[in-house]
């Protein structure tokens, strides 16, 4: 089979910018360009092609198991492959039970903390559940399939890869890689063993290809490096051409990069983030972002989210409580969103329905001396220390229902509750939380 594209031809990356929708023949390409998911391509022309023929295409895109689970950061590429099986076409969902103990060094200062298999297994089972609930998985031809990569890579052979795998790679292009390249130049350390890390990467695009037919990878911007070593490699090792695409780094109107707020990762398990913040994550976003995010996070049709990008002034909110409410429902349910709107109604309105609000939860006994607002503050989340929940109420930001609190020594008695089982505690205008009185 002659392929087209040599190495240096696909380093060149082709932007999305110099093609336009109707240029593409197959029904996926031209949604994931008009929805904004196309940066850029090893070959546009290439891809498309084969994603216009009517068999499902095996697509992939790999995510290590670094915590129990993925943040809005990662929803981006989960919606790729959201649309590409709208499209006809089959995800193939790689988690890195192998490359996660040594961690991608990709644009970072510092080595990833080493885990151990339990510590992987436990996060594994916890971003799956992302995947469940966002990825139709079955035995079909465009149903999804979760593959482990510590199913090949723990089965390796150090002289076996060195040999078989290691001698298609130039460690003079290694070092030119931006992920690389400025690490080095910062003068941090960037070990052998996450040097090694693009080698396994690029593995697994070869296993994946013998094994299920994999013709493309996607991922984000940041994973260009990576991905381009897996095509090459295939096109090496058996002769077959395979494409590599990535989606935009997403980063808000104001330039911060999108996913991260003053609390931390904006987490999509609701264990580590309630159904009400993430709500409250989409509904607060710029008003410049709303029509992108409309387009990237949520299943409304275009013409939908055209009509909505029409609204300015105050009445783009009425788009931001969309945008929070299909957002939200992708990733939590419908049931999630019925109970946040209902707690914001309590929060903003009159009905005192707070069930829906991110919960602390209290015995009476471990009321009868009182809670301390400063810990409330704390375990809440809204703050990370005592120190900094004592400047949040001395500066006037806390109230427990609609009373201000100024005292940072104020405590919560089990007398405050004989009105229910609930207190709202709100920080600012756009932080709460429900205190429960349990038993």
């Amino acid at each position: 089979m002659k392929i087209e594209n040599t190495i240096e031809e696909i380093r060149t990356p082709q932007n999305a910018s110099e093609v336009v929708a109707t240029s593409f023949e197959s029904d996926a390409m031209r949604s994931l360009h008009a929805r904004g998911f196309v940066h850029q391509c090893t070959s546009f022309n290439g891809l498309d092609a084969v994603l216009a023929k009517s068999e499902a295409v095996p697509v992939y895109i790999g995510f290590d198991a670094t915590a129990e689970s993925l943040h809005v950061g990662h929803l981006l590429p989960i919606m790729t492959l959201r649309w590409l099986q709208r499209h006809g076409h089959k995800p193939l969902v790689l988690v890195g039970g192998g490359t996660t103990r040594i961690g991608d060094p990709s644009f970072r200062s510092d080595a990833r903390p080493i885990l151990n298999d339990e510590q992987i297994a436990t996060n594994i089972a916890g971003i799956r559940q992302v995947f469940d609930r966002l990825l139709k998985f079955g035995n079909g031809p465009t149903d999804a399939v979760l593959v482990n990569n510590a199913e090949w890579l723990d089965q390796l052979g150090y002289v076996d890869l060195l040999r078989d795998v290691g001698r298609h790679f130039s460690v003079n292009r290694m070092l030119s890689f931006d992920s690389v390249r400025t690490r080095l130049e910062r003068q941090e350390s960037l070990s052998f063993l996450e040097f090694n890390y693009m080698i396994l990467q690029a593995f697994d695009f070869l296993e994946l290809s013998r094994r299920f037919g994999c013709r493309a990878q996607m991922g984000g911007g940041d994973q260009w490096a990576n991905i381009i070593n897996g095509v090459d490699l295939v096109r090496r090792v058996d002769g077959n051409e395979v494409f590599g695409m990535t989606a935009p780094l997403l980063t808000t109107s104001s330039g911060v990069k999108m996913g991260k707020t003053a609390a931390g990762a904006v987490w999509l398990n609701a264990d580590r983030l309630s159904a009400f913040d993430y709500w409250q994550f989409w509904r607060n976003c710029e008003d410049g972002d709303v029509g992108r995010f409309l387009r990237l996070f949520t299943d409304l049709p275009l013409l939908d989210v055209e009509q909505l990008e029409k609204l300015s002034g105050a009445d783009i909110n009425e788009a931001k409580i969309v945008l929070a409410d299909e957002a939200t429902r992708l990733v939590h349910g419908d049931d999630a969103v019925d109970a946040v709107k209902s707690a914001v109604d309590g929060v903003f309105g009159s009905n005192g329905n707070l069930k829906g609000l991110p919960t602390i939860e209290f015995t009476a006994d471990a009321l009868k001396d009182g809670l301390g607002v400063l810990a409330l503050i704390v375990m809440a989340g809204f703050a990370k220390s005592n120190s900094e929940a004592r400047r949040l109420v001395l500066a006037g930001a806390v109230r427990i229902e609609d009373k201000q609190i100024d005292d940072p020594e104020h405590h919560v008695l089990s007398y405050a509750f004989d009105d229910g089982e609930l207190l709202r505690l709100s920080v600012g205008k756009k932080r709460h939380a429900a205190i429960k009185r349990v038993g």
